[in-house]
């Protein structure tokens, strides 16, 4: 396990986000399904990427890339996979190409992951695509990987899906069924939890020309086929979210450079909890640059992250410099991600010396003095390790920092990027 140590410092500068990890998923999936090239400019290169990029040409896809353009076209339609698809620590990955895996004429299909990918649930989507009339199932028969799949396409009608565990359920669904052999209507059971996920995946669908609408709890697909384009992916603000972060939690000041600002983004909210908290967020969508001044002094408050569970993270290592107590709602599904985030979190975050309370949906982290030096364990996600970086960056004397490798899932140059802005965070 590789570590870091992390000095107290003060964040400031002007930095790029990195491209956005979701769209690029979204981007090599409907790339793969069209019928025509595409070409994907400033797409994500990270581990979760090319995991999706391998499982595009297990499936036929032919990839060139360099670190700015992804070429992506299909010279026949989509064969059987010559191996397993190993999508190693990739949620999304594994959940769209499993019903893209029912796409193609005959074969069978199988695709696992590491150790969180076998312990993630994919019942609800093997279920939702058998009413579709796919076979499929959890080689444990547990609901789990490694998922089997067995090809001869989607027959498309009705069918049931659960939104309170996973958007990406709902994503794979609607990525597919306008391939089916009829028109499809995906019935949602509970409410949605990352909408907002949803809503960049209809965008997406939309722009390489598929046709999906929404009446109320029913989205309905039309048959037809997707067109290649050429697709500017936009910057991430699940990764900028750590930049702004991190000038409110040492009291700096850093402005990040955003592309395609309008297109639908969950962690988009990250702008309003710093408002809330008391930080001084300037956007200039001109130049798509935003902008956070701040004190080091923040409010709390109550926040509900359901739409943007991967801001979790980043409000309590916000919280820890909060003058008041901050209350996390709305989150149970972070249960089933990389780690069980609000048992991780619990866990990690009192060591620096705070009290935290963790919920069934939620966390509640109590204001106290200073931030105390200590060893935070990322547990191999990459998103706590981001943030337990930023904790070490507010603390009194500094922190070790656990699982440095982890962080190239998302934002492979997440370090380099920090020194960029003064952070004094060196491998060990």
């Amino acid at each position: 396990m590789v570590q870091v140590s992390v000095k107290p410092s003060v964040i400031q500068g002007l930095i790029r986000a990195p491209p956005s990890k979701s769209y690029t998923h979204r981007a090599l999936a409907l790339s793969l399904l069209a019928e025509s090239p595409s070409t994907i400019q400033n797409p994500l290169l990270s581990r979760d990427t090319l995991a999706t990029m391998n499982a595009c040409k297990a499936f036929g896809a032919n990839v060139s890339h360099t670190k700015s353009i992804f070429n992506v076209s299909r010279s026949g339609p989509l064969t059987a996979p010559t191996d397993v698809i190993d999508v190693q620590n990739s949620g999304t990955t594994i959940r769209m190409m499993v019903s893209i895996a029912s796409l193609i004429d005959s074969g069978i299909s199988v695709l696992t992951g590491d150790e969180s990918i076998r312990n993630r649930p994919m019942g609800p989507l093997l279920e939702a695509l058998n009413q579709l009339g796919v076979e499929c199932w959890s080689a444990r028969l547990d609901g789990m990987p490694p998922i089997i799949v067995k090809g001869g396409g989607i027959n498309g009608g009705e069918t049931q899906i659960t939104g309170n565990i996973s958007s990406q359920f709902i994503t794979s669904l609607l990525l597919t069924c306008p391939l089916a052999r009829k028109a499809s209507s995906i019935h949602l059971k509970g409410k949605l939890v990352s909408s907002p996920y949803v809503d960049s995946t209809i965008e997406m669908m939309k722009i390489f020309g598929g046709q999906v609408s929404r009446d109320d709890d029913v989205y309905n697909v039309e048959i037809g086929s997707y067109s290649g384009v050429d697709f500017m992916i936009p910057s991430d603000f699940s990764s900028a979210s750590f930049l702004l972060a991190s000038a409110a939690l040492t009291g700096g000041n850093v402005s990040v450079q955003m592309k395609n600002l309008d297109l639908p983004q969950a962690d988009k909210a990250i702008i309003n909890i710093l408002k809330k908290m008391g930080v001084d967020v300037q956007c200039d969508s001109r130049d798509g640059i935003i902008s956070v001044t701040s004190d080091g002094e923040l409010n709390g408050g109550n926040f509900d992250l359901s739409d943007s569970p991967d801001l979790l993270p980043v409000v309590v290592a916000l919280a820890l410099k909060a003058k008041e107590p901050v209350e996390i709602n709305g989150v149970a599904h972070v249960r089933y991600k990389e780690t069980d985030r609000l048992k991780v979190l619990a866990l990690e975050i009192s060591k620096t010396g705070a009290k935290v309370d963790e919920k069934e949906d939620g966390l509640i982290i109590h204001p106290f003095t200073s931030i105390d030096s200590c060893t935070l364990n990322s547990h191999n996600d990459h998103r706590m390790f981001m943030t337990f970086c930023l904790v070490g960056l507010a603390s009194k004397h500094g922190c070790i920092v656990e699982g440095a490798e982890s962080v190239d899932v998302s934002y492979p140059n997440f370090i380099t990027d920090m020194h960029s802005l003064s952070a004094k965070i060196e491998v060990t």
